[in-house]
Parts: structure tokens; sequence; C-alpha cells
């Protein structure tokens, strides 16, 4: 009876610690959307107006998921904003993400096919581990706020993958 306890009090330790680390997600920095293949039409006031309500949308909607403990990108907005955009950068986003402390970098770009076609799209990738970047994408119809806030709304519910598993995504930083 003895024995059985000295070994169910720290096999129950270590079962506690892993839903521990299972419960903090992993933490993200989410970089304001960009835009990108405007075509011959290029950017109008309302399309650059709503790039920063929309990136503010999809960060309270990850962190409400439970996916991602945000990160502040403020610290590093304006090399951002006097840099190549993000998508064409060679991985700048990833480096500021880890400047930021982060373990995830998330960045989004709005493609305007035409004023009734356009997409939104979100790319992650887990700095963690080396996978490859991971893309998102719905696509909506009407150059409009209403349009894009359920479009953003509908990408984080039913595209984008549920919370990642902490415990086991820690496994990658071993090597560090």
């Amino acid at each position: 009876m003895r024995v059985s306890l000295h070994v169910t009090i720290p096999l129950a330790a270590l079962l506690l610690g892993t839903a521990v680390a299972r419960a903090e997600p992993p933490k993200a920095a989410v970089f304001d959307f960009q835009l990108a293949n405007l075509g011959a039409q290029g950017p109008t006031e309302a399309d650059v107006a709503r790039l920063g309500p929309l990136s503010d949308q999809l960060r309270t909607l990850l962190a409400e998921s439970g996916r991602y403990a945000i990160v502040s990108t403020e610290p590093v907005k304006e090399q951002v904003t006097r840099g190549a955009d993000l998508r064409k950068c060679g991985g700048c986003a990833d480096e500021y993400a880890k400047t930021l402390g982060a373990d995830v970098a998330i960045t989004g770009e709005i493609q305007k096919v035409s004023n009734l076609i356009l997409n939104i799209n979100v790319y992650i990738k887990d700095l963690r581990n080396d996978v490859p970047e991971k893309a998102y994408s719905v696509d909506i119809r009407g150059d409009n706020d209403l349009s894009f806030q359920r479009g953003i709304k509908y990408l984080v519910k039913n595209n984008l993958p549920p919370a990642p598993d902490a415990a086991s995504a820690g496994a990658g930083r071993a090597g560090r």
C-alpha cells in the first residue's frame, strides 16, 4: 500500500503538470493586415481604413478562441511600416515575432480581385519547430465592412485549426 502511494503521488503531479502546460496557449504576434494584388484599381481610402479594425478583430477572435495568447506588435510597428510587405520580406515577420517573444507569427493580407470578389488570407508560422508556414483563406463578396467582419469570423471559426497542444509543441523547444 505504501509503495503505491509513493508511485501515485508523483504520477499525479506529472499528470497535473501536463494539464497545466496544455492550458497555456502559445504566444502569437498577429501583425496588421496588408494589401496585396489590388490590380489596376489601387487601394481606396476605405481599403486602407479597414486594415486596422480587421487586424484588431482577428486578434480578439484568436484570443477568445483560446488558440493563442496575443502579444503586442507595437514595439516593432514602425519597423514593419517602413519595411517591405511582410509577405515579401524573406521571413522578417518571423524575426519580428521572435523579437517580441512570440511562439507564432501570424500575418494577413487582403486580395482584391474586383469590387465584388475579395480574399482574406491569413498565414501562420509556428516558430517553435521546423514546420512550413500554413495558409488559410476565405473569399468574400462585397467590398464593405460587414463582408470583412463576417469573413474574418468565418475564417477563424471554420478554417483555422483548433488551439495547438502547448505541451507537445513545447517539445520543439528542447533543442534551443
